[in-house]
């Protein structure tokens, strides 16, 4: 008998990777990419909706009984219990600027639980990807959160958008450079999760992300021996929420940092 999780695991994989060769062409030709706006700061092309359609299609090909939920259309209702949670270019205004950070994300999610989850690069070849309790690896080899115990020790990976509070962001960054730490934001909230989860960042925080943009890195994260701070899958899946990272010497120390700031 075929291990269900297994099986969506090793085809969000090969899909990720016929996503990211999608997405590259559209990359390749930016000057006739039509692009539209959500909002400040939130950009969608013709290229997130095509990618995600491609997704939604080959998805429900191979298990038509799944539900899909994703970023650019409707969700798509399930029977199995199996719903994916898609986000087709993560980084959507460094794809339209031209800047080579952004990522395919694909989870696959059992009820309240986050069960596989891919992170895919296709600028860099770089594919993350991981199970529940069956570890995380990057390109086949397996990775580990890192084990940093002072925030002077690496990068901190920071998200922000027009929702967040700009002095709340001001007294993160305040805090973290007392303690002689780094702080930086890529534009790609699924690609910093997955350098967390890697040891590149030592830890990461946003104050709202969407499921389909983290529940991959959520449990990339977890799997790679890292924390993620007052998880609820449920809650994320109804309307997002916070989302609080780090390596097991430095997690309630950035939990801290943020609730702090956010109280202030």
């Amino acid at each position: 008998m075929k291990d269900p999780i297994e099986s969506r695991l090793k085809l969000a994989k090969w899909l990720c990777e016929k996503l990211g060769e999608e997405a590259l062409r559209y990359f390749e030709r930016l000057d006739t990419l039509a692009v539209e706006s959500k909002g400040p700061q939130d950009r969608v092309t013709e290229a997130d909706r095509n990618v995600e359609t491609l997704a939604r299609k080959t998805i429900l090909e191979h298990f038509p009984d799944d539900g899909v939920i994703g970023e650019e259309h409707e969700p798509t209702e399930g029977s199995s219990g199996y719903d994916w949670v898609i986000d087709p270019i993560d980084g959507t205004n460094n794809f339209v600027s031209g800047i080579p950070v952004w990522t395919n994300v694909l989870a696959c999610v059992e009820g309240s639980r986050i069960v596989a989850g891919v992170i895919h690069d296709p600028n860099m070849n770089e594919m993350f990807y991981c199970r529940a309790g069956g570890g995380a690896f990057l390109n086949g080899e397996p990775i580990e959160a890192s084990r940093a115990t002072s925030l002077g020790e690496g990068i901190l990976g920071m998200g922000f958008s027009r929702h967040s509070d700009p002095e709340a962001i001001a007294r993160i960054i305040e805090v973290v450079m007392n303690r002689e730490g780094s702080i930086t934001k890529n534009g790609s909230g699924a690609l910093s999760l997955a350098y967390a989860a890697c040891g590149r960042f030592i830890g990461f925080l946003e104050f709202h992300m969407n499921a389909w943009d983290c529940l991959a890195g959520l449990l990339m994260i977890q799997e790679s021996g890292g924390n993620a701070a007052n998880l609820d899958v449920k809650s994320m899946l109804a309307s997002g929420g916070q989302v609080v990272v780090g390596g097991p010497g430095l997690i309630e120390e950035i939990d801290e940092i943020v609730r702090s700031a956010l109280a202030s």
